[in-house]
């Protein structure tokens, strides 16, 4: 299969070829409009997607009752509530789709049969899962050690295809600052671009 969205595997580089074609084989492709979401808050999750085309992102609602964007998914990346699919456990998040999405569904008892079967696919994992922490703990700690401006540049970087395709408010709570805020680092940087 020449599937972008299987990269992910293909950059491990102790997959034997015959392995990658049974990975690729246990996905099914699955289509998802524009609001629709993949996981509801209160359920467990049952699948394991790679997002082929389009936008995702996955929320809370804080103790107001206000949305909170706790992660953006773009091409070629992994969704999953990790704890929820592994821990057989409810989830406390919600992960919707930003845009118009397709994505290669492998379901859990399907994953789990290929994670004991293959030892690279656990090795590969394990990989997966260390280079996760990582970035979760590197945004938790730019969320206190960098400007605003900072963020979004970093976001704008990282990202483009959410600033293009996720509202303002969605960013803003992703950012940690408000819609207001958010505006006027906007404007900043279209009237003084050099100064960041």
């Amino acid at each position: 299969m020449s599937s972008d969205a299987f990269q992910i595997y293909r950059d491990f580089p102790f997959f034997m070829e015959e392995e990658l074609e049974e990975i690729f084989q246990a996905h099914e492709k699955v289509v998802f409009q524009k609001g629709d979401f993949i996981l509801k808050e209160g359920k467990t999750a049952n699948e394991y997607y790679i997002l082929e085309k389009g936008l995702a992102r996955s929320f809370v609602n804080d103790f107001n009752g206000n949305e909170v964007t706790t992660h953006f998914f773009v091409e070629n990346e992994i969704v999953i509530e990790v704890s929820s699919l592994f821990q057989r456990i409810p989830t406390q998040e919600n992960i919707v789709c930003i845009t118009d999405c397709e994505f290669r569904k492998m379901d859990f008892d399907t994953f789990q049969e290929l994670y004991h079967k293959i030892q690279n696919l656990s090795e590969w994992g394990r990989a997966w899962m260390s280079q996760q922490l990582f970035v979760y703990k590197q945004r938790s700690v730019e969320i206190f050690t960098l400007s605003a401006t900072k963020r979004y540049l970093h976001l704008l970087e990282q990202k483009p295809q959410v600033i293009q395709f996720a509202p303002l408010k969605q960013i803003a709570s992703y950012l940690g600052v408000t819609d207001t805020s958010l505006s006027r680092i906007r404007k900043e940087l279209v009237s003084h671009p050099k100064k960041n």
